[in-house]
């Protein structure tokens, strides 16, 4: 299996212990902390726990051992592998523990940050080059005014920050989604970096889709990797928050148990898509919210801090877009609005996008479109709210109506009864509860 990715330079494997940039103490005692937690013993299990190569490892191994905190068991399997078995020393024990009690982290070697920032260079979304073919082939399931994919692609293609606006219904999410879907390619997530001693993990399978997974022989020292294997190789990331985003979930988030960090959710997202849904939803007002973003929108890096208060830069390497419902001058001032490089609105659709739309619902549901149905709803309800279409309605509607026809154990069908019927749920009518 190819385990590069077209256009994007993988991240190089350490050769040796000095290539790793990081304290040998603090890699003895992740690899001290690795073999007590996980019982691992012949270099290569270990090499692959702690995602480093089997001679970079066997090299922090043979430290330990004249450290006196490991020692060798001879060959674990007669017949087997043949390789050396190690464990740890009664010192190593409880060199370990004490290790423990400081961070609980272990497993994959950290990448330092600023050797991640070299990573980042080499993934950057900027560098993109997205097509129009591109970009139509991942919202080919939509229909979209003509004009939008003209807006939209450019836009995508710069990798700068996006705001889509305009009223509810008519597929911002979509659009968002599809926009994520066109991207693509994979780079390269770090499963863990580190700044001034601290780890801070930020490969997360809930947000990170990962590639296949590459076995290769684990009986030899010799083994090949074909890119740094504190890496994970993933699709881009994609990071989506809604209503329930708070400025507190973008800081990095100390877990006070284990004493490590967890990357905020734009940290996470480098090299992809952050988008947030529902802007002017959350419990934060918008202009917050904004104004924590310009920093990273106009200078390209976050700035976050450790809980000693201690600040730092880490790449901003994401493209983002905003969605709303609101109009963007009643909820930004000009300020955060100048820093937003691309404002869509989304309109719904016209007249015949919105049949078009009805009758891909209704092919996908299995419906049968009717004639006389479709024009007593353009012709009697539609006028009722002065013939505003929104993308959602043809879903809602036939939805309704098939809810209907299984209830009335009657095949799937359209009527106007049955319209009027669904139509009746689309919308509460204006007027006073009495008490």
């Amino acid at each position: 299996m190819n385990m590069t990715t077209p256009g994007v330079m993988a991240p190089p494997v350490p050769k040796t212990l000095d290539d790793m940039l990081l304290s040998p103490v603090m890699m003895r005692d992740i690899l001290l902390k690795t073999i007590f937690r996980t019982n691992a013993a012949e270099t290569s299990e270990i090499a692959k726990r702690i995602c480093l190569p089997v001679a970079v490892t066997q090299e922090l191994i043979d430290i330990a051992r004249r450290q006196k905190l490991i020692e060798a068991m001879g060959s674990l399997h007669a017949g087997g592998s043949g390789e050396m078995a190690y464990q740890l020393s009664d010192a190593g024990k409880s060199r370990a523990l004490e290790a423990l009690g400081q961070s609980e982290y272990f497993g994959a070697m950290p990448v330092p940050l600023q050797v991640y920032r070299e990573q980042v260079k080499r993934q950057s979304i900027r560098n993109i080059a997205i097509t129009r073919q591109q970009l139509l082939g991942a919202m080919g399931h939509l229909v979209l005014p003509d004009d939008l994919i003209d807006n939209l692609g450019p836009a995508v293609g710069s990798g700068r920050s996006i705001l889509m606006y305009g009223p509810p219904g008519n597929g911002k999410s979509s659009i968002s989604n599809g926009i994520r879907d066109a991207l693509g390619d994979k780079i390269y997530v770090p499963r863990a970096i580190e700044y001034a001693g601290q780890v801070i993990t930020v490969y997360d399978p809930i947000v990170h889709t990962a590639a296949e997974d590459h076995e290769d022989d684990p009986t030899s020292l010799r083994r090949k990797t074909r890119f740094d294997t504190r890496y994970v190789m993933c699709d881009r990331p994609t990071v989506i928050t809604g209503g329930e985003l708070r400025l507190d979930m973008l800081d990095l988030n100390y877990n006070e148990v284990a004493r490590t960090y967890q990357a905020p959710l734009q940290l996470k997202s480098t090299g992809g898509v952050f988008i947030v849904d529902d802007l002017g939803r959350q419990e934060d007002p918008p202009q917050p919210l904004i104004n924590r973003w310009i920093v990273p929108l106009e200078e390209n890096k976050d700035i976050l801090a450790l809980q000693s208060g201690e600040k730092f830069e880490v790449p901003f390497d994401t493209l983002v877009i905003f969605s709303t419902n609101f109009h963007p001058n009643k909820i930004f001032d000009k300020a955060a609005l100048r820093r937003i490089f691309y404002k869509i609105k989304i309109d719904g659709p016209n007249q015949k996008d919105f049949l078009k739309i009805f009758s891909m619902v209704a092919k996908k549901r299995k419906m049968p479109l009717d004639e006389s149905t479709l024009i007593h709803l353009l012709k009697n309800k539609y006028p009722e709210i002065d013939n505003v279409y929104a993308n959602y309605q043809p879903i809602f509607l036939i939805d309704q109506m098939i809810s209907i026809c299984n209830f009335e154990g009657i095949p799937n069908q359209m009527s106007p009864e049955l319209i009027d019927r669904a139509w009746a749920n689309m919308f509460v009518e204006e007027s006073d509860i009495q008490h």
